[in-house]
């Protein structure tokens, strides 16, 4: 069975993703708590779509260690 965030994200290899995921580290500008906290409060997100992306966080975590 193949992992669904690879899939996701076009079955590219690490590295690739890798230098696209430290480019968007090097613009991103802000406090990503606080980011996260306007858009739950707002509805912009759900807690649901919230929970899911911690989920592929901690995926995305466990492959670059």
């Amino acid at each position: 069975m193949s992992n669904p965030l690879f899939q996701q994200f076009g079955n590219q290899p690490q590295n690739n993703f890798l230098q696209r995921f430290q480019q968007f580290q090097r613009m991103f500008n802000g406090n990503p708590q606080q980011m996260i906290q306007r858009m739950l409060n707002s509805g912009q997100i759900t807690q649901e779509q919230f929970n899911a992306a911690v989920k592929q966080a901690n995926e995305m975590m466990k492959m670059f260690k």
